[in-house]
Formats: structure tokens, C-alpha cells, sequence
């Protein structure tokens, strides 16, 4: 993929989990999705064909908490766990067949992904792993096997930090012909999680050709104008979570799900400059329905 396709703006697709979950999948697993590579690839099949068939453009692959460690740690060979890897683009690319045409991206989560403790809000990794080496040889096994897996582009994902992103830039010299967009968890309108303007962030990125977009995911709605408007030199990404906040205590999510208002204010995140509008954690096939609805 050289680039992204004419200068329509793309519609991503919303929470992959969050469709598992109302499709009847228990997610209470250190894999989370990526559980279901191996126990049920039909129901994550069908997950995604309900995104495109929403109007999504793009579909997200379920290798966002996949890793070789994480998947021999239950069992299976090296052998299996890589082909699981690979398998998270296979499954994407059926549905993206069955539903006549789309693009997909194999989703490269990050290291605390894995860690599954929440430092994928954080990027505190510790003083060893979070180097740009330590990151950059974590990532370097899963990388390859999805630069090499037929997806159309990579999704690195709700990065907590510079330095992870400055570690998989590494590994994207390392692939020529792979492209690649970068986003960020950010904890208000201007930094993401480590602190880091996100607009230096970009401009760090915005000069290798091989980025096809920079911004934000996994962040409440109502920074994205905000931070969207900081990318400069590169075309913006922007797919936040559905404003929900976890009250820890009830275990139950506050606040609206509101396809509706979510799919209004797509617009205004396209007016500052988005070019790929999706959706995260707690969005649904309806609420990539009602962007799609107002984006065209």
C-alpha cells in the first residue's frame, strides 16, 4: 500500500472486543481477543464482516494482545503461536472477501498490552524493558510475521510512548515495503500517556515515508479535535473510545454509548484534519453505521 487510497476519508472499524462480548464471547483472559484465534476464529470472522457490513473500510486484526510469549506460556509450540499470529490477518481478510472489498490492518499493540497490567495507558514499563533496544527486540518476532502476512497495512496502536514508537519506526526500516500508521493513548488534548506532546510526536514520524498516518485511539472523544489539529505533516488517524468511564466499584460502565453523537462528531474530527475515523474500546457496528451515515 503506497498510500492511502484518493483523498476520501476512511472509515475504520469500532471495538473488536466490545462486538465479541455482545456476540456472547467471555474476554476475561490475559489474551483477551487473541484468545479466540485459537478457540473460535469463526466468531472473530464474523465480528468483523459486522464492521464492514456497518460501512467500515478497515478492519483491525485480533493480534492487538497476540505475542508468541503470551500464547506458549498456554501450551502451545512456537510453531502454533506464530501461525496463530499470521491466522489474525487470515480471518480478517475472509470477512473483508465475504463482504465484497476493504482493507485490513494487523494491529501491533503494545509491549504493556502483553503485560496485560495497564501500563498500555502508562508506557512505564521499567528502566530495562523501556528502552527503544528492549522495545524494538520485543516487538521484532510479532512484526515480522504480520509485515510478511498479506495485510494491507500495519495498525501500531495505542502506544503509550514515544520511545515504543521510535522503537517500531526500527523495525519498520527493517520491513521496505510495509506502511504503517502510528496512534497513541492520550491522557488529555495535547499528550499522550508518557507525557509527550502528541504534535512532537508526529513530527518525529512525519518524516519517514513508510507512516501513513499519526494520532490517537483508546482516548476520551472530546480531545481528539484537540490533538487531531496538533498533526502536522502527515495525515491524522483518530478512533477514540465511546467516552464510557469504569466506575471500578459498581464494575459497570457510566455514561452514554450514543451512536449517535458519536457519529455527529466525526465530522468535527474530520474538519481537523482526520483522514481515518474509526472507533475503540466500547463502539459497535452502530456507531461505525452513524460515521459513516455523517462522514458521507
Amino acid at each position: 500500500m503506497d498510500a492511502l487510497p484518493g483523498e476520501r476519508t476512511l472509515v475504520l472499524d469500532g471495538g473488536l472486543a466490545t462486538r465479541l462480548e455482545d456476540l456472547g464471547c467471555d474476554l476475561r483472559d490475559e489474551l483477551w481477543s487473541a484468545r479466540l484465534l485459537h478457540d473460535d476464529p469463526a466468531v472473530l470472522r464474523r465480528a468483523h464482516r459486522d464492521f464492514f457490513a456497518a460501512g467500515a473500510d478497515v478492519a483491525i486484526t485480533a493480534s492487538y494482545q497476540a505475542s508468541v510469549p503470551g500464547f506458549t506460556a498456554r501450551g502451545l509450540s512456537r510453531g502454533e503461536a506464530r501461525a496463530l499470529i499470521a491466522r489474525s490477518v487470515e480471518v480478517a481478510a475472509q470477512a473483508r472477501d465475504e463482504a465484497g472489498g476493504g482493507i485490513v490492518a494487523a494491529s501491533v499493540g503494545p509491549y504493556g498490552a502483553a503485560r496485560a497490567d495497564g501500563s498500555e495507558y502508562t508506557g512505564d514499563y521499567g528502566p530495562r524493558a523501556g528502552t527503544a533496544d528492549a522495545l524494538a527486540d520485543w516487538h521484532r518476532e510479532r512484526w515480522h510475521l504480520l509485515a510478511e502476512s498479506g495485510a494491507d497495512l500495519l495498525a501500531c496502536e495505542t502506544l503509550p510512548s514515544c520511545t515504543e514508537a521510535q522503537a517500531l519506526v526500527r523495525l519498520l526500516a527493517e520491513t521496505p515495503g510495509v506502511r504503517a500508521w502510528f496512534s497513541f493513548s492520550c491522557r488529555d488534548g495535547e499528550r499522550i500517556s508518557d507525557g509527550t506532546p502528541l504534535a512532537e510526536c508526529a513530527a518525529l514520524l512525519a518524516g519517514h515515508d513508510q507512516v501513513v498516518a499519526v494520532g490517537a485511539n483508546c482516548t476520551a472523544p472530546r480531545h481528539i479535535p484537540e490533538l487531531v489539529s496538533g498533526v502536522r505533516g502527515v495525515p491524522a488517524v483518530a478512533y477514540p473510545n465511546s467516552g464510557e468511564i469504569w466506575d471500578a466499584g459498581a464494575r459497570t460502565w457510566r455514561g452514554a454509548r450514543a451512536p449517535a453523537a458519536f457519529g455527529a462528531a466525526a465530522r468535527e474530527w474530520r474538519r481537523a484534519g482526520a483522514r481515518l475515523i474509526g472507533g475503540c474500546c466500547r463502539t459497535t457496528p452502530e456507531h461505525v453505521r452513524r460515521i459513516r451515515a455523517h462522514l458521507d
